[in-house]
């Protein structure tokens, strides 16, 4: 394959508690190898807590909004065109500290398993369940 366009209108959002999700490019909708791409919208007040990728890298975007960005134990706010490199089993999580909705582009590669995406949730472990 040497290609696919990915048009909102056929790419279905995902719900989930703390926000919304479309996958842009994975294994089942692009044929991708290398790259899984993720558009994400956090709701207010709420995250993607605490987790880590072990075999992969990735790169959050930040598109609109306004977020709390963790990168191990180092936190930093972060706006549109704001981004972080996250090398693979790194620890991170992403909470929106704004008063509408954040929409953030997360770039991972390579692609791992089915979906081109693993994660790790690491939220209930310390030192992660003590630092927000």
């Amino acid at each position: 394959m040497t290609g696919k366009f990915m048009l909102s209108a056929d790419t279905p959002q995902e719900v989930l508690d703390w926000g919304k999700l479309r996958w842009m490019s994975n294994p089942p909708a692009t044929g991708a190898g290398q790259l899984t791409v993720i558009e994400v919208s956090v709701a207010p007040g709420h995250g993607h807590d605490f987790h880590k990728h072990p075999d992969q890298e990735e790169v959050i975007y930040c598109v609109a909004g306004k977020v709390e960005q963790w990168l191990g134990e180092e936190k930093r706010e972060m706006g549109p065109g704001d981004s972080v490199f996250i090398g693979a089993d790194v620890v991170h999580a992403t909470f929106n500290i704004g008063d509408s909705d954040a929409t953030l582009l997360a770039i991972l590669g390579p692609c791992v398993g089915e979906m081109g995406y693993e994660i790790e949730d690491v939220a209930d472990q310390a030192p992660w369940n003590g630092l927000r």
